[in-house]
């Protein structure tokens, strides 16, 4: 293992109420759980080293934003020992489903028992810079045993992999989730390639995507309204399958003052969806359908 990973910030202390009241329901669709480490060790793979951001400090978070349910996401520092995000749906009372990594050593048993214990997809990581790799027959191979299970697929993947994907993923038969807008940088606009293949991926019925992540792509900083066009771009096209998340603790943020304010990304939800029916959509209805169904 590296002896010189980068240490990431933690995430803002103290968070702002958002002016924004989320509805009843409203669903977190991704946020990471990381640690505490004398329980659930980082594993030796990781790019980075993260901050502790246990279950207890995100149901604070829930609090101050009022969120009522969340869809916790494997994060690549804990790899495929997936007992921290299971550990959090077990605690939740209900309010939280999951969402994995795994692999083609992964069994229809092994998923069988992550059913039971509150998982409903898998995600893979297509980023090379942080360990992911473009595998089609291991994708082929967990989605043949997941598919019976009702779940979803999430990739998380830059416009160059959503591209050189973007035929396969139209192909698949299985409810198939784009990571925080396709990773695009909100300043090449809404006609950069990347975005057109991510809106024609949406013409699929079969694709979902993420309107998450703004403080990361934004080319203006808070309060993010370069995110605008991109929301009702998708808007446009399926909002019956888009989700919202904060992606809660915000990692790989290196430096002061990159840390967002989660309050913000709350108040950005209605810029992005100025329609009631459709934030209702986005925040309650789509996540229960896809998460919750059962």
């Amino acid at each position: 293992m590296p002896s010189d990973l980068r240490v990431i910030y933690p995430p803002h202390p103290n968070p702002s109420t958002p002016k924004f009241r989320l509805p009843a329901g409203s669903c977190d669709s991704h946020f990471h759980i990381f640690g505490p480490t004398e329980k659930f060790p980082y594993g030796p793979t990781r790019v980075y080293i993260p901050p502790i951001a246990p279950l207890e400090h995100y149901h604070n978070l829930m609090k101050v934003l009022g969120i009522d349910r969340g869809v916790v996401v494997q994060p690549n520092a804990h790899s495929f020992d997936n007992a921290v995000s299971l550990d959090a749906i077990a605690r939740s009372g209900g309010r939280l489903r999951g969402v994995i990594k795994a692999n083609e050593t992964f069994t229809t048993d092994d998923f069988k028992r992550l059913h039971d214990g509150g998982i409903r997809g898998v995600r893979f990581n297509l980023i090379t810079a942080n360990n992911g790799i473009v595998d089609i027959p291991m994708f082929e191979s967990v989605i043949e045993r997941i598919t019976p299970l009702g779940w979803s697929v999430t990739f998380h993947c830059l416009p160059t992999e959503l591209m050189a994907t973007a035929d396969w993923l139209r192909g698949l038969d299985i409810p198939t989730i784009i990571d925080h807008f396709g990773r695009v940088s909100f300043a090449d606009g809404v006609g950069q390639d990347g975005y057109q293949c991510l809106l024609g991926l949406m013409e699929s019925d079969h694709m979902w995507t993420k309107i998450s992540c703004a403080e990361r792509l934004t080319a203006v900083g808070p309060p993010y309204e370069d995110a605008v066009p991109f929301a009702k771009a998708l808007l446009d096209i399926a909002p019956e399958r888009l989700l919202w998340g904060t992606d809660w603790p915000h990692t790989q943020r290196f430096k002061p003052g990159q840390q967002p304010d989660d309050g913000d990304l709350v108040d950005l939800i209605p810029l992005m969806v100025p329609d009631e029916a459709m934030r209702q959509m986005i925040l309650v209805d789509n996540p229960s359908r896809l998460f919750w169904a059962d």
